[in-house]
């Protein structure tokens, strides 16, 4: 009984440490999606959490049902056809690049908040990335059971301390008052972006879902593990989001929106979120590349250890190229691509689930 709780909680951290990268631990993903749509974007996360509850269970079960072991195998029995073929490739691609996109990252913010080399950053996440890696399922396990719980701490601290100094103006008259900064161009646009939010995250995810279902192996652990994993998650995205839109519009000048709302509680806060950003890059680097390493040995019929080293190799490169306008194209098409595979996985499954009655 106390190994089946552990285990839940462990899948749980696995969920929100995939979802949750640098992005969203900054607040960049939250402004993006969901506050710059003000007051409705409570209603967003919601449905976002909803929406990874039910397609998550869903991906679980397939994966148990038809044995499955890696997001193509998965992408194969839910799509087949040409769609399914650009599906697959768009994820391997995507996932590739943004192992290489993180290790840029990693640059970056140990160069720009710390003055050290950019390399020591990328190096650094490549050498720790590979270390974690190598240990399969239970590296990609420890790790989130170790990020996930930091995570919660320094969000949940930030909040606090906002609540205890800001207290006026957290109340729910005032949120309700703060207007939308979207320009929509089309109707209810902010149900739009969470689909495509929600989507793209799923698609991710799968990559990671697809493997450990077949590591566990018991529904009973998966299914409330990913439950509780996903409400962890909009907790937390609720945080963020009072946070982002009690200091709009002043965060849209800042990367890391977080930072800013962060600098009024001191040096130590600072590097606390800092690090914590870091953990998060490191936690989906090591979900990307497990992901793709995964259906490489699948795939090809090559050990995952050398797909592993292969994917790391594949992205140092690419880590040095100019990467902004690429995430433009890149984010809006594996989203639409993403939402579309969803649907067809709700499908697929209330087919096979209607036979099988």
């Amino acid at each position: 009984m106390k190994k089946n709780i552990s285990s839940i909680f462990q899948t749980a951290a696995v969920f929100i440490g995939t979802i949750v990268g640098a992005g969203l631990a900054s607040g960049q993903e939250i402004t993006q999606f969901f506050s710059t749509y003000g007051y409705v974007s409570f209603w967003g996360i919601l449905i976002c959490g909803l929406i990874y509850i039910v397609v998550s269970s869903i991906i679980v079960s397939i994966s148990l049902k038809y044995k499955l072991s890696s997001y193509t195998e998965l992408i194969t029995i839910v799509s087949p056809g040409f769609f399914g073929v650009i599906t697959d490739i768009f994820t391997s691609f995507f996932l590739i690049t943004g192992a290489a996109i993180i290790l840029a990252g990693s640059g970056a913010l140990v160069h720009q908040y710390f003055g050290i080399s950019k390399w020591i950053g990328i190096l650094l996440m490549s050498i720790i990335s590979l270390y974690t890696l190598l240990k399969d399922t239970k590296g990609l396990i420890t790790i989130n059971s170790f990020i996930v719980p930091i995570l919660t701490t320094i969000i949940i601290t930030i909040f606090v301390l906002y609540l205890v100094l800001y207290k006026d103006m957290v109340n729910a008259s005032y949120i309700k008052q703060i207007p939308s900064y979207k320009v929509n161009t089309i109707p209810a646009q902010w149900f739009f972006s969470t689909l495509l939010y929600a989507g793209f995250n799923m698609l991710c995810c799968s990559g990671v879902l697809v493997p450990i279902s077949q590591e566990i192996k018991h529904k009973r652990i998966l299914i409330p593990g990913v439950i509780i994993g996903a409400l962890g998650l909009t907790i937390l995205c609720y945080l963020i989001n009072i946070m982002l839109l009690l200091n709009i519009p002043q965060i849209f000048k800042y990367e890391i929106p977080l930072l800013y709302i962060t600098n009024r509680f001191g040096m130590l806060m600072q590097i606390l979120l800092l690090c914590v950003i870091w953990f998060e890059m490191f936690s989906t680097e090591v979900s990307n590349i497990y992901s793709v390493g995964k259906t490489l040995e699948k795939k090809f019929n090559i050990s995952y250890k050398k797909a592993v080293f292969l994917i790391l190799i594949i992205a140092l490169p690419i880590s040095q190229i100019g990467f902004k306008n690429l995430i433009k194209v890149l984010y809006p098409g594996f989203g639409a691509i993403s939402l579309i595979f969803m649907i067809q996985c709700i499908i697929f499954y209330r087919k096979t689930t209607k036979k099988h009655n």
